[in-house]
C-alpha cells in the first residue's frame, strides 16, 4: 500500500471484515417486500428481464424462460417495468 493506507488486515479491532468475494453467500432476497411472478403463456423468452436486472439474479431455465433467483432478488421491479409483453408482475411477498 502506498501513501500510508492500511490494508484490510491492518484495521483496528472492532471492524467487521470478511474475506473478499463472499457476497454470493449473503441472502439479500430477504430485503424485498414484492417479488416478480412470470406468466409463461405470454413470455416470448426475449431475455430483456435478464439484461436489465441490476442484481444479475435472473437466470435462464432449462426450457429457455428467465426466472428470478429469489435468494438474491431485492424486488426492485425493473424486470417487470422493462418487460415488453408485461409478462412479469410484482406481487406482495405474502401473496401468490
Amino acid at each position: 500500500m502506498s501513501g500510508g493506507e492500511l490494508g484490510w488486515r491492518d484495521l483496528e479491532v472492532g471492524f467487521v471484515v470478511t474475506e473478499p468475494g463472499n457476497a454470493a453467500a449473503y441472502k439479500t432476497g430477504d430485503w424485498r417486500s414484492e417479488k416478480p411472478v412470470r406468466e409463461n403463456e405470454k413470455c416470448i423468452k426475449c431475455g430483456i428481464c435478464f439484461i436489465y436486472c441490476p442484481e444479475a439474479c435472473i437466470e435462464e431455465t432449462e426450457d429457455g424462460f428467465f426466472e428470478a433467483n429469489l435468494f438474491y432478488c431485492k424486488g426492485c421491479g425493473i424486470c417487470a417495468h422493462e418487460c415488453p409483453r408485461a409478462v412479469i408482475t410484482m406481487v406482495e411477498e405474502a401473496e401468490e
